[in-house]
């Protein structure tokens, strides 16, 4: 490249950057916050000059990113100088030989807090196996729980890069996409960001499945018209009520995201045509008197319910009591003139800003200007309060950890009262047991049962709204570890495992003592090594429920221990093939030949995808969690004995797996040619009558060719119900068997088995 040339590149990025720049200032100074240009400034040519000469690996300047993290804070979540100063500096510290301390000195004592709780970490507290994942989580939530502008912002970057994510290999893509949507969507969802929320998923689903978005998308596409003309004709009559009443308002079309339609086909086992509140239809209105607005909405409602038939078990009022996460709306269902239930959701300006920006739209309403966002709002301070209080006490492991605080995470709630009569949120599907604890450690602890609506209930009877709760205790009532199944909330869970890890320690103690003197009898030096091997042996995947079942006298050491020490194992090869993979056979009458498992070398090149053939399946495990077949979107997971394991990508141990052991994720490619069989299964329902089994099994045996393995069917009152096992070669067969399934009369679902 001759001087010119890079004279030339320099010229354009320093426009591209400058015009950016540009666009956050005046974004900036549109808003109400109070006009600090030149911190914001100064921030921005500190930013630039630390990331000089760096590019991100989309081959743009490495600034342009924090640039646009810090116009999400500004423009999409409403922040002011100090967020949009902490997103410029977000990556200085971790990225550069500036400390922390180089930007309290030059910023402050509040920017440089931000910033240290956005920067990466390193070591940790769950010990050298643990997620470096979790391990950063954890610490972005200890500082959020002294400023909310930390996770804000994490947020914000978080939604930049999977804006971005084309640029990454496959591998990353998925650690990333799943982290996301394990826990940022609902951490975005929890804050009331409904609108990051929804990219969020999407973004992730597009990176996930992209087969699956491509086809939903296109389906949106083509059904555009149809649902406009609806939109329109359904509107038209309530547009002009609303004109008679004096109202000022918009309606706005709302459409159900990629994602959301995907969730709801994978879960209700429905295909796109079958999914009936694709479009919905929301009212902004802006309030005559700002205090009447609640009303206003109510009138609203009186109103169109006169012009359509409301459903009468679909009104929603999050008006009196809104949600945790601050959204307020009514929603009714209506039944359109094409016979069609339509969702309405009333509700005021104000109202939609907070639903789509979250807490931090809040300042806008309050008396006077405020330079910055403030957490006084008494439900998000609760939350933060469940949040410190499960940090308080580390889990052990990052997976728990992870799962504790996602508990967390969700926002359906209902609304139960004390005794006294004073109101309590919690969330939706809790029990008693929950209840107990959310009032205080002590109430849970010694919890025997309850009266509901003066009615005597069990520890694990599951509350509905409105239920009035008065929790009975015994100080003789123990902690049991059954009581895991009866809890649902994050902080229930938390007290309980925390009680049950200080009355285990006593007994794991015994257990490892036992352990020892076994080895040291029978000539072996006590290591983790070697109790990591027994603890596989007796099926226990961690080391302290191996203890633990040992000082309870459930396990018992003897002479499979000592072989199993001394090396005398079968074989992993084809047993273990025949343990994780739901393999039946090839065409041809041969013998699998015994492969050992692959075992990751050193130096393996992470960013490229291993392709999975006949030749070399059964080099690679398969957990039985989710029976990944060829043709699936799938990934595969580097273990602790550096084996890989494959899993679906939409799998919920995979979940957790990108969520905190993302750099162990790779991507895998099928390379199968129809040789091998996989076993697959497929629900079926429908009307019952004289030969429809018989039609059913001569589609999928004559028509097809394909060996039916099991059939389960009930029926009851001439509706039947049941499953159907196949040997297939891969998801093509099954979506063939399922096209042709269809065609027969009466038989009104079928859906594959994940």
């Amino acid at each position: 490249m001759d001087v010119e040339e890079q004279i030339n590149i320099e010229e354009q990025d320093d426009k591209l950057i400058n015009d950016a720049f540009q666009k956050l200032l005046n974004d900036y100074l549109a808003s109400r916050h109070r006009k600090k240009v030149d911190l914001i400034t100064k921030a921005f040519n500190f930013a630039r000059q630390a990331h000089k000469g760096v590019r991100r690996l989309s081959g743009e300047p490495y600034i342009m990113h924090p640039i646009a993290v810090a116009q999400i804070a500004c423009s999409e979540i409403g922040l002011g100088s100090t967020s949009i100063c902490s997103a410029l500096l977000h990556d200085v510290v971790e990225d550069t030989d500036y400390t922390v301390e180089d930007i309290q000195n030059i910023f402050g004592a509040k920017i440089a807090q931000i910033v240290d709780g956005l920067t990466k970490i390193s070591g940790g507290i769950f010990g050298e196996q643990a997620s470096a994942q979790a391990e950063n989580f954890k610490k972005l939530l200890l500082t959020m729980s002294d400023d909310i502008r930390v996770i804000l912002i994490k947020i914000c970057d978080r939604l930049h890069n999977m804006r971005t994510l084309d640029s990454q290999p496959a591998n990353k893509q998925y650690k990333i996409a799943g982290e996301t949507l394990y826990i940022y969507a609902p951490l975005a969802n929890r804050l009331g960001l409904n609108k990051i929320k929804s990219e969020l998923e999407n973004l992730s689903f597009k990176f996930e499945h992209p087969d699956d978005f491509a086809s939903i998308e296109a389906k949106l596409q083509s059904t555009q018209m149809s649902r406009d003309e609806l939109f329109t004709e359904f509107t038209n009559p309530i547009e002009d009520a609303l004109k008679k009443m004096g109202i000022q308002y918009e309606i706005k079309e709302r459409i159900k995201t990629p994602y959301s339609i995907w969730n709801k086909m994978q879960n209700k086992h429905v295909t796109f045509e079958e999914i009936y509140d694709i479009l919905a239809v929301r009212i902004i209105f802006t309030p005559r008197v700002r205090e009447e607005e609640v009303n206003e909405c109510f009138n609203i409602y009186v109103a169109i319910s006169k012009i359509y038939k409301s459903h009468p078990d679909r009104l929603r009022d999050w008006l009196s009591h809104p949600k945790a996460n601050g959204y307020q709306a009514l929603h009714v269902t209506l039944m359109s003139k094409q016979g069609r239930w339509i969702e309405v959701q009333i509700r005021s300006d104000r109202m939609d800003e907070i639903a789509e920006q979250g807490f931090a739209a809040h300042w806008k309403y309050k008396d006077g200007i405020e330079e910055e966002y403030t957490e006084d709002e008494n439900e998000l301070n609760d939350w933060l309060r469940t949040i410190k209080e499960i940090l308080d006490d580390p889990q052990p492991d990052a997976m728990d950890f992870l799962d504790t605080i996602k508990l967390n995470l969700f926002a359906s709630e209902i609304f139960v009262f004390t005794p006294k009569g004073e109101i309590k949120t919690m969330p939706a599907g809790c029990t008693a047991l929950d209840f107990a604890f959310s009032i205080h450690t002590f109430l849970g602890s010694h919890c025997i049962g309850a009266k509901v609506n003066h009615k005597l209930v069990p520890l694990s009877h599951k509350l509905n709204s409105g239920d009035q709760v008065e929790i009975l205790t015994s100080k003789s009532q123990h902690v049991s570890a059954e009581w895991i199944n009866f809890v649902s909330t994050a902080k229930a869970k938390a007290k309980i495992q925390a009680i049950l890890r200080r009355d285990n320690r006593e007994v794991q103690r015994q257990g490892e003592e036992l352990l020892n003197a076994f080895l040291q009898k029978n000539g072996f030096e006590p290591s983790l090594t070697i109790i990591d091997q027994l603890a596989e042996l007796h099926d226990y995947s961690k080391r302290q429920e191996f203890l633990q079942a040992i000082g309870e006298k459930i396990v018992l050491l003897g002479d499979k221990d000592i072989d199993r020490l001394n090396g005398k194992t079968e074989d992993d090869g084809i047993q273990g093939w025949r343990k994780y993979v739901p393999f039946v056979g090839r065409k041809k009458k041969e013998e699998t030949p015994k492969q050992e498992l692959f075992i990751v070398p050193e130096k393996f090149n992470k960013k490229k995808p291993i392709y999975i053939s006949e030749e070399n399946i059964n080099q690679y495990k398969f957990p039985g969690c989710c029976h990944p077949i060829p043709g699936d979107d799938s990934l595969g997971y580097i273990n602790n004995k550096n084996q890989i394991e494959i899993h679906k990508r939409a799998c919920p141990v995979a979940a957790k797996l990108k969520t905190s052991y993302g750099n162990r994720i790779i991507d895998i490619k099928w390379d199968m040619h129809k040789i091998l069989y996989f076993e697959a299964s497929i629900r079926i329902s429908g009307i019952d009558r004289v030969g429809m089994l018989n039609e059913i099994t001569q589609v999928i045996s004559s028509q097809m060719n394909v060996n039916i393995h099991k059939v389960t069917i009930t029926c009851e009152d001439g509706i039947f119900d049941g499953s159907i096992e196949l040997r297939v070669h891969d998801r093509e067969n099954v979506q063939s068997i399922v096209d042709n399934l269809k065609k027969i009369p009466d038989l009104k679902e079928i859906s594959q088995i994940m």
